[in-house]
């Protein structure tokens, strides 16, 4: 690896550990009953409202309909991912220190392979918590599930639900992006090279 791709991989690598002050992800709520919108933040290691109510809010709300609270204590990713995302980083900063292009490859294929294992846990848990529902709750709509998308926006019941990157998830995806390229131009460049 050259040297400014060895500065721009522990660079970017350093730039993960943003997501240990800014959330990773938002979901948000609009109905005519919450005109100004409540929503959830999900952190590397918390879940917290947008606003201070906000997390009790749709936990009354989800109650009604049979859907689990939301109990940040109960959700074991939050206790394991801070330790995944250090090593990660910890990863990164090797990967750049030893400068071999077989290792930035590696390391490429593993952020890759975190970031998809981390997006199909989001799914399942939301598939759970909006499928798996009491069936003793006050209101029951026959057919109906309350699963939030994944990403983008869907309309549940009288909800506008939309589900996207909080800033410390776009930081994120732009340092797993750049590291991506870079493997990808350094693997090209060999080739050239070797030709």
């Amino acid at each position: 690896m050259s040297r400014t791709t060895r500065v721009i991989v522990a660079l970017a690598a350093l730039a993960m550990a943003v997501v240990y002050v800014l959330p990773l992800w938002h979901i948000g709520l609009e109905a005519p009953q919450y005109p100004e919108g409540i929503g959830l933040y999900i952190a590397v290691d918390k879940i917290v409202g947008e606003k201070p109510q906000d997390l009790n809010s749709i936990n009354g709300l989800n109650h009604y309909i049979g859907m689990k609270a939301i109990e940040p204590d109960d959700i074991p990713e939050l206790r394991f991912m801070p330790k995944i995302i250090a090593g990660l980083i910890a990863a990164g900063i090797l990967v750049a220190a030893l400068g071999k292009r077989g290792l930035l490859a590696g390391y490429a294929v593993t952020l890759l392979l975190f970031s998809l294992a981390g997006l199909a846990d989001f799914y399942k848990w939301s598939y759970d918590y909006g499928h798996n529902l009491d069936p003793h709750a006050a209101i029951k709509v026959p057919g109906m599930s309350y699963q939030p998308p994944l990403i983008g926006s869907k309309q549940i019941l009288n909800f506008h639900a939309t589900s996207w990157p909080a800033s410390g998830g776009w930081v994120l995806i732009g340092a797993v992006g750049l590291i991506v390229a870079l493997a990808l131009l350094d693997y090209r460049r060999a080739r050239v090279a070797a030709a």
